[in-house]
């Protein structure tokens, strides 16, 4: 159901921007827990959509490094140049060309124009971007078949669009990331965050959410057909419910491991002592106040997962690094392990 939904806003999106010089939505990409064939909540799934973005006619977007500052984790800023359409083969017609149309013609189209509506200075901004996707999921539903049997409901997210469906008692909830493709690579750049009180100008996050989906599919087509490496990852995900470690952190223990122990080891009969692991990961990981990122700088990440060469090459971030800065909170973090052991 969520991937036809999916498929048909794809297509009002496509009506609704064409003719305009917005950003162009792309087919919807599914990410997180629900597709990744696990959850922390038995009940109230949310399902996470990854919409890219691509640039309108007479655009384009060059990605460029930002320094480090103050947002933590990767990003990038998302610098918007204009292209000639002078002699484009495959753009629609009378597709208005900014670098040699006539005054008249550019008169009020340069309003209009990506640089003019979502941008600050040359970059285009994560805020006016989110705010203006926001619109383009609302006036798009209307226009899904879907909308004849359900009840749309926005629900406040601050750097997605959030949405609930409901039709009787049935109950779906959506949360839709609007993103930017690095190259041909499966690393986006998102309006979310690393952390969610953050406020993003022309920064955009570096996003992991399409390659970690990967990697569980990639995992889940070369598992036995007894395997538990999901059903581990759940049942310490829901345990996790009101402790204080996220479950970004169990996911990548999780995956570290299933790089590290064959496949043939993640068998039902494996399953305590793939819990024991995991467990044990977690313990050693919080003593040395160190977990590296997964996906970046690591080496063991399949082939088939594409990452840009500087994502590939760079220092693993440490999903720790608060604990080794704050000793507070690392005495916290132990309590917790602690008491996640008494569970």
């Amino acid at each position: 159901f969520v991937t036809d939904l999916m498929n048909n806003f794809t297509i009002a999106f496509g009506h609704i921007v064409s003719n305009s010089f917005r950003p162009v939505p792309q087919r919807a990409i599914g990410v997180g827990s629900a597709f990744e064939g696990w959850s922390p909540r038995a009940k109230d799934l949310v399902y996470s959509v990854l919409v890219p973005l691509g640039p309108p006619p007479g655009h384009a977007f060059q990605l460029e490094r930002s320094a480090a500052g103050p947002l933590p984790g990767r990003s990038c800023r998302i610098r918007v140049e204009l292209e000639c359409t002078c002699t484009g083969q495959q753009l629609p017609q009378n597709v208005l060309c900014f670098l040699h149309g006539s005054k008249e013609e550019l008169g009020r189209a340069q309003e209009l124009s990506l640089l003019h509506t979502l941008c600050t200075g040359s970059y285009l901004d994560v805020q006016k971007t989110t705010c203006w996707f926001y619109k383009l999921v609302t006036w798009a539903w209307p226009w899904v078949a879907q909308s004849r049997d359900w009840c749309f409901k926005v629900v406040p997210s601050r750097h997605t669009v959030k949405f609930q469906l409901t039709r009787g008692e049935d109950r779906l909830v959506l949360e839709v990331l609007p993103g930017v493709r690095c190259g041909l690579s499966d690393i986006f750049l998102s309006t979310q965050p690393a952390e969610p009180h953050l406020t993003l100008d022309t920064a955009w996050p570096e996003c992991y959410a399409v390659a970690e989906a990967k990697f569980f599919q990639h995992v889940a087509r070369r598992a036995p057909r007894d395997s538990v490496p999901f059903q581990c990852l759940q049942l310490l995900a829901r345990i996790l419910v009101g402790m204080g470690f996220s479950t970004l952190v169990l996911k990548t223990i999780v995956m570290h491991l299933l790089t590290t122990v064959p496949l043939s080891r993640w068998r039902r009969r494996h399953f305590p002592q793939r819990l024991e692991d995991v467990m044990g990961q977690l313990r050693r990981a919080l003593q040395r106040r160190h977990l590296s990122h997964f996906i970046v700088g690591n080496r063991r990440v399949p082939a088939e997962i594409s990452l840009p060469p500087d994502v590939q090459t760079a220092e693993p971030p440490n999903l720790f690094q608060h604990l080794a800065q704050d000793p507070a909170a690392h005495t916290k973090a132990m309590e917790e392990y602690l008491r996640l052991q008494d569970r």
